[in-house]
């Protein structure tokens, strides 16, 4: 994998390699350093961002609110060509943790860039989980974002603060 020459400002993550920014919100807890994987295995997937709304170990009663970032190599996946055929084994691993599929993938606009989207809901006793995964494909990796929240008004809002350079130099 390469490395993503990053920077974080207060609040913002950018990811020069993948073209990306994220502006995070006030007082949300990065879980970033402690959910990484140290394998250097480049077949595994490379945790960018994991952030939350409250620490992750704190049980509440709400949907703990999260925007998790992710590349993984094109070579993983066998004959994906496109953004879209990453979604199907996306798909297939978020249903098998109790989501439903509410919008199936679907082309979805990132500034200049035009990425591809899926949107999923959980039952959690009397709360409903959101998740929407946004997928990328970047200098043959696989980049995914998932935002997670209680409405899709919410997701919709943790979408909106993430940004997509335009082409970038390969």
């Amino acid at each position: 994998m390469p490395s993503s020459p990053t920077s974080s400002d207060e609040g913002t993550y950018r990811n020069a390699t993948f073209g990306f920014t994220y502006h995070v919100r006030y007082g949300w807890v990065n879980r970033t350093r402690q959910m990484q994987d140290d394998s250097n295995d480049p077949a595994k997937s490379q945790l960018l961002l994991a952030v939350f709304e409250h620490p992750p170990e704190v049980t509440g009663d709400s949907v703990n609110s999260a925007v998790i970032i992710a590349a993984e190599s094109v070579s993983a996946y066998p004959g994906l060509k496109t953004a879209a055929d990453y979604l199907g084994p996306l798909t297939e691993l978020t249903t098998s943790k109790g989501f439903k599929v509410t919008q199936e993938p679907y082309e979805y606009p990132v500034g200049t860039k035009t990425l591809v989207r899926s949107d999923f809901v959980k039952q959690l006793g009397r709360l409903t989980m959101h998740q929407s995964s946004i997928v990328l494909l970047e200098k043959k990796f696989v980049v995914s974002f998932t935002f997670i929240g209680e409405s899709d008004d919410e997701v919709d809002g943790l979408i909106e603060r993430l940004s997509v350079d335009n082409a970038r130099p390969q």
